[in-house]
């Protein structure tokens, strides 16, 4: 399977037959898997989580504002999406997700899609016209390879890029105004050549 396969004809059924590793996601009624991502993009996605849960989701000792989810599979209209992370305003969110919940139907009013090599055109180019139908607020579109941050708020033409960073910048981005973003803290660390590394085991 390429990195980018779609299948068709489109239907959800088709979804659990996906190769284990994979994820699937329907765009304008067709079928597209992506791998899972690798180590840099996962420990990214991780890190986002862990930074803005601890400042935001009551149950990290946050404010309690937000509800955040990893990978949550999201029913917008005829689309389903699996973002990376998704984000509610609690005043949002009448009562916390069933336990049991395999889906959620409810817009996030924020997204954020974690790049790779092999879904840096779909995201860019399918999924974020898709969250602007759908009435996603922001989206954010973290890149671990080039180490950047681009800050997307929707208008009505789209999307506007109102800020992009990089590096180990101290970050205070929409919508998250009054939290502190390390971003140094969602890039792999550099290893010393004397340490071990982690290396997969196929």
């Amino acid at each position: 399977m390429t990195a980018l396969q779609h299948l068709q004809p489109t239907s959800h059924s088709l979804l659990s037959a996906l190769p284990s590793g994979w994820v699937g996601e329907i765009l304008d009624g067709e079928l597209v898997a992506s791998p899972r991502p690798s180590v840099a993009p996962a420990r990214a996605a991780f890190m986002m989580g862990v930074e803005l849960g601890e400042r935001l989701d009551r149950r990290r000792g946050g404010n309690g504002r937000w509800c955040f989810l990893r990978a949550p599979e999201l029913h917008l209209g005829e689309d389903l999406l699996v973002p990376d992370l998704a984000g509610w305003r609690r005043e949002r969110v009448a009562a916390p997700p069933e336990p049991g919940a395999g889906f959620f139907n409810l817009v996030p009013d924020w997204v954020c899609e974690v790049l790779t090599p092999a879904t840096t055109g779909l995201d860019r180019a399918r999924k974020l016209p898709l969250y602007a139908r759908a009435g996603v607020s922001f989206v954010w579109l973290v890149d671990p390879l080039a180490r950047t941050l681009e800050v997307y708020q929707r208008v009505k033409r789209g999307w506007l890029l109102t800020a992009s960073h990089e590096d180990d910048a101290l970050v205070r981005a929409e919508p998250f105004p009054s939290v502190p973003l390390e971003l140094g803290a969602l890039w792999l660390p550099d290893v010393p050549e004397e340490l071990p590394r982690l290396l997969a085991v196929p």
